[in-house]
């Protein structure tokens, strides 16, 4: 039996925070504003695994309102929906990101991204993909006020 998923997150761009994107942190003027670390490509990743289960959303499972998540690495949220996932007895197929951006560039880290998310799922690598975007200068994204992210998976019934 197979489940899909999707997710899409957004947080704004700040000055004095760290920009912390699939669990890698990368060098920028700005980085994202959020109760954990903000990752937004993470948590679009987790609402898809999420959603694919039925399970809600990473705000029911991991609400701002809870002290024990501030600051919080979201690897570890990451971890913790793996773990539901293959309680349920599911694994991963696949999973694909965008993450939407003018600034800064990800081609760099686009391989460290894939890399740091297949270790926390325990998945192959060739099984997680990671893109990059722009929106041509248009909306928030645009502005560069903020950075999107949206995520899809493919889950199988161990």
């Amino acid at each position: 039996m197979f489940r899909i998923g999707q997710g899409y997150d957004v947080h704004r761009l700040v000055e004095d925070r760290e920009l912390w994107i699939c669990g890698v942190k990368i060098p920028h003027t700005h980085g994202l504003l959020g109760h954990s670390d903000a990752d937004v490509a993470i948590h679009a990743l987790c609402d898809a695994l999420l959603g694919a289960l039925a399970l809600g959303d990473i705000g029911k499972h991991f609400p701002d309102s809870d002290p024990r998540y501030k600051g919080i690495d979201s690897k570890i949220l990451l971890g913790h929906v793996m773990g539901l996932i293959r309680e349920m007895g599911y694994d991963l197929v696949n999973c694909d990101i965008t993450i939407c951006a003018e600034a800064p560039k990800f081609r760099p880290y686009i391989d460290a991204m894939r890399a740091t998310l297949a270790e926390v799922m325990a998945a192959d690598v060739s099984n997680v993909s990671v893109k990059a975007t722009t929106t041509e200068r248009l909306g928030f994204t645009g502005r560069r006020e903020g950075i999107a992210a949206m995520a899809v998976c493919l889950l199988q019934k161990a």
